[in-house]
């Protein structure tokens, strides 16, 4: 636009033009008019400033054409599209842990279509998956989850309470993004393997039942991951980033039963021995033990069975627990809490008829190097651009929560390093597979900040645009350091010399007892309840 054009033209308000009658009064308005589009534009050419300055940073980095092409090809709108209405898919089939039929057989289905070999059904998981393209080694590993959660069913992109059906399972932990990224990024590195004649072997872990930590402990037992050099886990997130060292906690699951007696509650109560009464000791006795535990580690459970009628007395009544310590202390403290249950059955006359260990999981321990490449990458990819409907969003949900109202954030997270105190926290079975392969986990921003985990403001997070673009920057994260670990020898040595100094003092022990069978029937009641509710709702294509 030519300003002083305008102003020739007189093409202004009439209530400038009286002062074009002297020279130095057109001077002055010319300036004012400059500086005032000067000020309006400012932001906008420090945006575009900013954008341009971080692509010319970009193309000055070194990076081979294996990584361009990877950036290129996830770049594509139809490429973001394309994963992103496979994450919509399984977000809409919120098919819960071992029960995930769906979910697993469209990533399987799509990197089949891709050229990898898939085989199905490892390690008594139905749901389990392993895809592998290529040949020889290195050999590289991607991980993907794509369970949901029970009675957390919401809108997508509705900032308030909503749910797509009362009750039924959603995706509030973002899995169906984690386990599309990995199969987006594995096609990505496949593509360059092909493109460039890159060698190697790629592998991705179809991974079920994470929720309940019920897929990695029987993958690694099963040997899948015996040929592994390093693996590259993702976990949805609202920021971009990735970290090292040991976090979270490990844990034991494990349903505790008790047999007892029937008897008619009113009539002869004295004549039974209540199941019920053995689980609510057990509690009570566990509740004290918290006491005496370190604040960091954690103890919880639910009573699954407890009788179905009160003038009947239970003769059975069942209890989930989760336990969980360090790897160092773990199974001291399943000791203490099983002395519990034993104590309680000795207590009420009743039999402590099972103890069964669902699954077993060791704390994460992150390999730093893995972690310091896979960083350098998540800089390189940068954080996505978002627009004024996704901040419009984010911002009406943070509002609801009454968290901070900050919008989506802008810039990538620093290498997180270890808390100098451990805390506890959460656990996740990708702990197992830490010990026998080096690992790292991007965290890639599908997710709103604020939006609570295991909740519905996650579900209605992690759907859509948003969803899909922070999936794509996962991928990209990941596919890219895939290439330089297949690429780049060096840093692959760096990496497995780390991890084989750390399993000196960290050597590999499985938690799980020989007799534990993944529990397969776990959720299927639950899931045969909403499924063909779900059906209804579900996005085809």
């Amino acid at each position: 636009m030519n300003l002083i054009k305008i102003l020739e033209e007189k093409k202004i308000p009439e209530i400038f033009k009286p002062r074009f009658r002297r020279p130095g009064h057109r001077f002055l308005l010319i300036n004012f008019f400059l500086i005032l589009l000067i000020l309006l534009t400012a932001g906008d050419y420090l945006s575009a400033a900013q954008k341009i300055q971080a692509e010319s940073k970009k193309q000055s980095l070194n990076i081979s054409r294996g990584k361009k092409y990877v950036l290129e090809w996830l770049n594509q709108p139809e490429q973001i599209e394309y994963f992103g209405k496979i994450s919509d898919r399984i977000w809409s089939f919120a098919e819960l842990g071992l029960q995930e039929y769906k979910s697993s057989a469209l990533l399987a289905e799509t990197l089949e279509k891709e050229g990898f070999r898939v085989e199905r059904g490892l390690a008594g998981l139905p749901t389990c998956f392993v895809a592998t393209y290529g040949e020889g080694r290195p050999v590289i590993g991607f991980l993907g989850e794509f369970d949901a959660l029970p009675g957390l069913s919401q809108k997508g992109r509705i900032p308030k309470k909503d749910p797509l059906i009362e009750g039924a399972p959603g995706h509030g932990c973002g899995h169906n993004t984690m386990g599309t990224a990995a199969v987006a990024a594995a096609i990505a590195t496949k593509k360059a393997m092909e493109r460039f004649g890159i060698k190697g072997t790629i592998k991705v872990f179809g991974s079920p039942a994470e929720e309940i930590l019920a897929s990695r402990p029987y993958m690694v037992r099963a040997g899948l991951f015996k040929d592994v050099e390093a693996v590259l886990d993702n976990h949805s997130s609202s920021d971009f980033g990735t970290s090292y060292g040991v976090s979270g906690n490990a844990v034991i699951s494990v349903v505790f039963t008790f047999k007892g007696k029937t008897a008619h509650s009113a009539g002869a109560p004295w004549a039974g021995r209540s199941a019920l009464d053995a689980v609510e000791l057990m509690n009570v006795a566990t509740n004290y033990l918290r006491e005496h535990l370190n604040p960091a580690h954690r103890l919880h459970y639910i009573i699954m069975e407890g009788g179905e009628a009160p003038n009947v007395v239970p003769d059975r009544a069942s209890v989930w627990y989760y336990i969980r310590n360090t790897d160092e202390h773990l199974e001291q403290m399943f000791e203490r809490v099983t002395n519990c249950a034993k104590a309680a059955a000795l207590a009420t006359g009743t039999e402590l008829s099972e103890f069964k260990v669902l699954s077993a999981t060791h704390q994460f321990h992150g390999n730093r190097a893995l972690a310091e490449l896979l960083q350098k990458n998540i800089e390189l990819t940068g954080m996505p651009l978002w627009d004024k409907e996704e901040e419009e969003f984010a911002r009406a949900l943070q509002k609801e929560l009454q968290a901070r109202e900050e919008g989506l954030k802008k810039e990538v997270s620093k290498l997180r390093e270890p808390r100098e105190a451990f805390i506890g926290g959460g656990s996740t079975d990708v702990g197992e597979v830490t010990l026998v392969a080096p690992t790292a986990t991007v965290r890639f921003p599908s997710n709103v900040p604020g939006a609570v985990g295991h909740h519905w403001s996650t579900v209605a997070s992690v759907y859509g645009s948003i969803a899909w673009k922070g999936l794509n920057a996962g991928a990209k994260a990941m596919a890219l350091t895939a290439i330089d670990l297949l690429t780049r020898p060096e840093e692959l040595k760096k990496i497995r010399a780390e991890f084989e100094e750390y399993i000196k003092t960290h050597p590999y022990k499985s938690f799980l007892p020989e007799e534990a069978k993944p529990p397969l029937d776990l959720n299927r009641a639950l899931m045969d309840k909403w499924r063909r509710l779900l059906e209804d709702k579900e996005i085809k294509n």
